[in-house]
């Protein structure tokens, strides 16, 4: 595997995102390949002049050495595309980072994640609920994610952390560059029990224009969003459209018709949001109720050969086992016993009369090869 290096190098790159970047990849075939290429070759591969300049300024001016030495001694992982261990939800995505900066640790329990996010300047009402959701979730073995901002972001990372679960907070700033400095002692509990996530290089500044973006990474890594409280215009409604356009539920908090906090919520639910109304709501929608039993599971027992061949066949769509058995090759005992196996890690369900969807967290995660 080539080394990260160029991957962080690229990611300095203004000009340089998901697109262009996979851009690169595709014609170059690799990160250091391209880093090493002519400005012929770079104008080849479609990249605008402005671009090409930007890279060959960064390329005078910073030392990967030096660069990856300073992540190392912060305490950061990078991660990219290329890693086994990218959060696999978020790779679902379309234009999911090519580096992610890491705190702190990502695992197979954050699978099971929801975003819990809202207004700044959140109600006695909105502060109460907000608690109650991220403790629910945390005890029921949810991790929760948000933006570590000031008031709901604030509350549902705490309030996750107080009832011994996982939260994963992403920053609008490197991971070095704690915003709110109010919350730098938040976020130190946080890399103990979760990790602070970023795509933008360690130094750089909490910039408003930063946070829009990163908010598709909050809805991203989460099988659903939560808003609890939101003006008209808050960054949380933006978490929520990210949201609708990968593919993920949004919940809201209905509030009072006089709240400006809760004309956002409000709002969301006349849209088509579902209205939270009891928090049991999220296991029931996401089949969530029995996480921890799934998640011992899956660590005792990683999906298999078998596993995978049998749910690149699974969707939305029910398949009866004589199908499934037909598709694979595979006797009708072992894949009953397979199935069996796939529907107590929480891969699979049975539908009824023998025939089994894929959960919806994991549609997708093995495309059939045509």
């Amino acid at each position: 595997m080539e080394p990260d290096k160029y991957w962080v190098g690229f990611n300095l790159v203004k000009g340089i995102g998901a697109v262009r970047f996979k851009q690169v990849l595709d014609f170059f075939g690799s990160a250091e390949t391209a880093w090493f290429a002519p400005v012929s070759g770079l104008q080849a591969a479609g990249l605008p002049q402005r671009v090409i300049e930007n890279f060959l300024l960064v390329k005078s001016q910073v030392d990967l050495e030096r660069v990856m030495e300073r992540i190392h001694h912060s305490g950061t992982r990078v991660i990219t595309w290329n890693d086994q261990d990218y959060p696999r939800r978020l790779k679902e995505i379309d234009q999911s980072p090519p580096v992610l900066f890491i705190r702190g640790s990502i695992n197979v329990e954050d699978d099971w994640a929801v975003a819990v996010v809202g207004t700044r300047r959140v109600t006695p009402y909105g502060r109460q609920v907000a608690n109650e959701i991220a403790t629910f979730l945390g005890q029921n073995g949810v991790t929760v994610v948000s933006g570590l901002a000031r008031g709901v972001d604030a509350i549902a990372h705490q309030s996750a952390l107080a009832a011994g679960g996982r939260t994963i907070a992403v920053l609008g700033s490197g991971v070095d560059v704690i915003y709110p400095p109010e919350h730098r002692k938040l976020a130190v509990e946080i890399i103990a029990q979760g990790a602070l996530v970023s795509d933008y290089p360690l130094g750089t500044s909490p910039d408003g224009v930063n946070f829009p973006p990163r908010n598709r990474i909050i809805s991203g890594l989460s099988l659903a969003t939560v808003v609890v409280e939101a003006g008209e215009k808050s960054g949380a409604l933006i978490t929520a459209e990210f949201a609708v356009e990968q593919g993920r539920d949004v919940f809201a908090v209905p509030g009072s018709i006089l709240a400006p906090q809760s004309a956002g919520t409000n709002q969301l639910i006349e849209q088509g949001a579902r209205p939270l109304l009891k928090m049991a709501e999220i296991l029931e929608v996401l089949k969530l109720e029995q996480i921890p039993e799934k998640q011992q599971a899956r660590k005792l027992n990683p999906l298999n050969r078998a596993e995978q061949n049998l749910l690149q066949h699974l969707s939305t769509e029910p398949l009866h086992i004589d199908q499934l058995c037909e598709l694979t090759g595979l006797p009708i005992h072992d894949v009953s016993a397979t199935l069996t196996m796939m529907e107590l890690k929480g891969f699979i369900c049975q539908v009824g009369g023998m025939n089994y969807v894929a959960m919806r967290e994991n549609r997708g995660l093995y495309k059939v090869n045509k």
